[in-house]
C-alpha cells in the first residue's frame, strides 16, 4: 500500500510558474483535460484573447529581446487552445477591465491605441467564441478569487506567481469548482451581457 507520503505526493505538486504566457507545463495541462469543461480566474486579462502588442508590452520587460520568440511560440499554443474541444469558463473582477480602460494601476502607461485595439479584439472574439467560451465579471468588493484553473474533473491549479501549485484530488478540485461556480452565479456581468459592457467601457478610454 501506498504511504501517506506518497499519497500526497500524487494528490498535490509543485511546478515553476514560468513568467512566458502559457508555459509547457500549462499547455500540457490544457492538453490532457481536452474536451472537458476548463474554468478560469486569469492574474489579468486572458492570455488566449490578448493582442499580439498587448503581448509585447507586457512580456517585453521580461523577457526582453527573447520576448517575440515567446509570443510567437505561445501564440501557436493559444490557437491550439481556441480550436480544443473543451469549453471554457473565465472569471475576471469587473475592476481589472475598468483599470485597462482607464491604463491603472498594473495597465498604467498603456497607449490609447493599444488599449482601444485590444477592447475590439476582446468583442469580437468573445462574439466568435460564445457560447464555447464564456466570460463572466464579479465584483471583488463581494467576492475574491486568487489565480487559478481547473482542468475538467482532473486537476485544480492556483498560481502564486513563481510557482503553480497543482491539485488532484477529487474533494479538492470540487472545492474549487464550487468557489468557482459562485463567481459565475454572482457574477455582475454575464457573458451574454459582456460585449455590451467591452462596448461601453471602449467609449470610456482616453
Amino acid at each position: 500500500p501506498e504511504s501517506a507520503a506518497d499519497l500526497l505526493a500524487d494528490a498535490l505538486s509543485l511546478t515553476t510558474a514560468a513568467r512566458a504566457l502559457i508555459d509547457e507545463q500549462i499547455f500540457a495541462w490544457h492538453k490532457e483535460a481536452e474536451g472537458f469543461k476548463i474554468r478560469h480566474v486569469p492574474a489579468t486579462l486572458p492570455d488566449m484573447f490578448k493582442t499580439p502588442e498587448m503581448l509585447e508590452w507586457e512580456y517585453t520587460p521580461h523577457l526582453g529581446r527573447t520576448s517575440q520568440q515567446a509570443i510567437n511560440a505561445s501564440n501557436d499554443r493559444l490557437t491550439w487552445m481556441r480550436r480544443s474541444a473543451s469549453d471554457y469558463e473565465i472569471a475576471l473582477p469587473v475592476y481589472e477591465l475598468d483599470s485597462f480602460a482607464r491604463a491603472e494601476g498594473y495597465y498604467r502607461g498603456i497607449s490609447r491605441q493599444l488599449r482601444v485595439a485590444q477592447i475590439d479584439n476582446l468583442v469580437a472574439l468573445c462574439d466568435q467564441f460564445y457560447p464555447r467560451v464564456r466570460i463572466y465579471l464579479f465584483d471583488s468588493r463581494m467576492l475574491y478569487s486568487a489565480p487559478l484553473t481547473i482542468f475538467g474533473p482532473l486537476l485544480s491549479v492556483l498560481y502564486v506567481g513563481t510557482q503553480n501549485v497543482a491539485f488532484r484530488d477529487r474533494d479538492r478540485i470540487q472545492i474549487f469548482t464550487k468557489h468557482f461556480d459562485t463567481l459565475v452565479t454572482q457574477a455582475t456581468v454575464s457573458a451574454r451581457d459582456l460585449s455590451a459592457h467591452l462596448q461601453q467601457l471602449r467609449q470610456q478610454v482616453v
